[in-house]
């Protein structure tokens, strides 16, 4: 099981770099953007191929996690939230001009961004309550997060919050890797009985 926790960590870190990809190729799009032009055209092609080989890594390695760890049932449902979330917002994102509802360069939905996934981002605590490393971790990834929301002032549009919000996942997930490598980081697994945890933490109970 710890093999599928590995793996199902190291898929969703490829998955947010391609969420990073993702929004470096709407810039180039909204910033070549012709109706109507050939180039546009691939750019939508290039940004759809990759938001969608991103969604299906996240939600592999979503579920590879989840079937390998055991209790955390907080952390699991946030997290397969997270993944629909954004990719629906991606989808909003490149399709702006045609969904009167959404607003790309609006202060409460970058807010409204922020906060949910700073909240889905919180929930990773429950992987080791009372680790200090990944308090440590999970706090820096929510001020990467909420620094995100803070493009919107200088007027762009929400795709750097969801850049800020792939770095912030990008960073937990490889420091997770690595604290697992290191030992720094005890994730139990079905299958294991040498440690039976209380999962706990502040803010939930599971």
């Amino acid at each position: 099981m710890h093999e599928r926790l590995n793996k199902g960590l190291k898929l969703s870190l490829i998955g947010n770099i391609l969420f990073i990809a993702f929004g470096f190729i709407c810039y180039i799009f909204y910033k070549t953007y012709t109706p109507h032009g050939i180039h546009t055209s691939i750019l939508a092609f290039i940004a759809y191929t990759t938001e969608i080989v991103g969604f299906a890594l996240l939600m592999f390695g979503d579920w590879l996690i989840a079937t390998a760890i055991r209790f955390r049932g907080i952390f699991k449902a946030a997290w397969t939230f997270y993944v629909i979330f954004e990719t629906v917002m991606m989808i909003m994102e490149l399709n702006s001009s045609k969904i009167d509802f959404y607003h790309p360069f609006s202060l409460p939905l970058a807010v409204m961004h922020a906060v949910i996934t700073g909240v889905v981002c919180l929930t990773f605590l429950q992987l080791e309550p009372n680790n200090k490393k990944l308090e440590r971790l999970v706090i820096v990834c929510i001020l990467i997060i909420f620094a995100g929301m803070l493009g919107n002032l200088f007027h762009i549009r929400v795709y750097f919050s969801i850049i800020s919000n792939a770095i912030a996942f990008i960073i937990l997930f490889a420091s997770i890797i690595k604290m697992k490598r290191h030992g720094d980081i005890e994730i139990d697994c079905h299958g294991d009985n040498a440690r039976v945890a209380e999962f706990k933490s502040t803010f939930v109970d599971d």
